[in-house]
């Protein structure tokens, strides 16, 4: 693959949900979580002059966890208003350590934190909307205003939160990549007998989603 160069005026690093809860020892730990943040880090410091995070930020009664009903268990799928929502274990309580961002992530390049699933009712996987595609978190008029056309992931988990966002972010105009050696999937097997990551990356590249490693992405000699 060619390297590609970015436009720090209307590129942008998105980081997913990189919370002490989806890495490794945390309450819904993605494997190998860890490894992602020195990349992220490097594209934080020598890459991208735009970023922003995102934040799971759950009550401690949200929908979307299996010990909030009765006789369910993790990973187990139940019928919403919204449609289909996975059972997860209990993750990203707001106000509570595991729903921190990473204190090794570089935070202080982020420009804007955007926090999501913080309604009792409705699960929250995209950067851009609530699960029922239609609440927004405000950030594609933040990203409009400030000019951004292309969107480079990067955050856990690859097949889930990282997905949605791209997804969104194709439908929404902008040009998007997934920095794939800055993303971990959950890789849940799927009824079909398809993971979740196989599963996922196909639609994304029909949709246009591009892949594209670390290394790959420059901005100029010096680095």
């Amino acid at each position: 693959m060619m390297k590609l160069h970015i436009n720090q005026e209307t590129d942008i690093l998105a980081v997913i949900d990189v919370q002490n809860d989806f890495l490794p020892g945390g309450a819904l730990g993605v494997k190998d979580g860890d490894q992602i943040i020195p990349v992220i880090n490097h594209l934080l410091s020598h890459r991208f002059q735009r970023s922003f995070a995102t934040q799971d930020w759950h009550p401690k009664d949200h929908i979307s966890f299996a010990c909030n009903h009765p006789g369910a268990k993790p990973y187990d799928a139940i019928e919403l208003p919204y449609g289909k929502q996975t059972l997860w274990p209990a993750h990203a309580v707001q106000n509570t350590k595991g729903a921190e961002l990473s204190s090794e992530l570089k935070q202080d390049c982020f420009q804007k934190i955007f926090r999501k699933g913080w309604r009792q009712d409705i699960d929250s996987y995209s950067a851009f909307y609530e699960n029922d595609c239609k609440t927004s978190t405000g950030l594609i008029n933040w990203l409009q205003k400030i000019g951004i056309k292309r969107i480079f992931f990067a955050g856990l988990a690859e097949d889930f939160c990282v997905a949605y966002s791209a997804m969104d972010a194709v439908n929404a105009g902008f040009e998007s990549y997934i920095i794939s050696d800055a993303t971990k999937p959950v890789n849940l097997m799927l009824s079909n007998q398809i993971s979740s990551t196989e599963y996922q990356k196909k639609i994304l590249l029909a949709i246009g989603t591009k892949y594209i490693l670390s290394d790959k992405i420059t901005v100029n000699s010096l680095y």
